[in-house]
């Protein structure tokens, strides 16, 4: 995919395979933009510039952007959907959505969900600090100012701790207090869940029954390309991993000739 300048709208190049079925693509991103500080960025940044792309790549190629409410109700109503659905994701919080993102989905017109560990918020990425650049993620208000411009926020637990090292029991309650942390916050229901690190834990049945009992409807992990529709497990929905050198082009044809 052809990065264009930041300042105006890349041109991007026309999708290579027509759809012969429907898919819904979810696309996973981190931050977007350099790193706040002098540190050198890491492949979870993706420029301003790339970023700016993959939002003109969608909509050149007939890519519908999908509202937290559209992807849930096509969850239970493949029917509902169009052909090419593709869902904006943004894992942790960072402020980079904010000040980065938050610009080009309004000009595009574009939605997003975006997966908050509520014991960060506020704060900083101490949970992989060691590995990644230190980062803001957004505050309150800030959360609340997504809200308002068209961006779901949800859930991606408390302490943003794999899943494979939590018992069942453990896992609930990052899925129970974090729901209700959001809720009482943000006065909307939270109905979808992003595994810290992709990981859903070795115990699929026993986390299936936790995020059913506390009231989720979907899951989504992180990678494994684009979902056939109708989706098979829609608390293991795959994701397409987005950073600098993604190859958007190709990873959603591949999307479209298995379907």
């Amino acid at each position: 995919m052809r990065v264009g300048r930041a300042e105006g709208i890349p041109r991007t190049p026309r999708a290579s395979v027509r759809a012969d079925g429907r898919v819904l693509s979810i696309l996973g991103f981190h931050k977007v933009g350099e790193p706040s500080t002098s540190c050198r960025p890491t492949w979870f940044y993706v420029p301003e510039a790339t970023f700016a792309a993959s939002l003109s790549y969608l909509k050149e190629n007939g890519w519908s952007v999908l509202d937290l409410e559209a992807f849930l109700r096509g969850l239970a109503r493949p029917d509902s959907l169009p052909e090419r659905a593709v869902l904006l994701t943004f894992d942790d919080g960072y402020r980079s959505v904010r000040d980065v993102a938050l610009p080009w989905l309004l000009r595009f017109g574009y939605p997003a969900v975006v997966f908050v560990p509520t014991g960060f918020i506020g704060g900083c990425n101490s949970f992989d600090a060691e590995p990644e650049p230190a980062e803001a993620i957004c505050d309150w208000d800030d959360l609340r100012e997504l809200e308002r411009a068209g961006l779901a926020v949800q859930s991606h637990g408390v302490s943003h701790r794999r899943f494979s090292e939590l018992t069942v029991a453990e896992q609930e309650v990052e899925l129970r207090r974090s729901k209700a942390v959001l809720e009482g916050s943000l006065q909307r229901p939270i109905e979808v869940f992003a595994y810290p690190y992709g990981d859903g834990g070795a115990d699929q049945r026993g986390l299936l029954s936790a995020l059913q009992r506390s009231g989720y409807r979907a899951a989504c992990v992180y990678g494994n390309g684009v979902n056939r529709l109708p989706v098979v497990d829609p608390y293991r929905l795959a994701r397409v991993a987005m950073g600098p050198d993604t190859d958007l082009d190709a990873e959603l044809a591949q999307g479209l000739k298995a379907s």
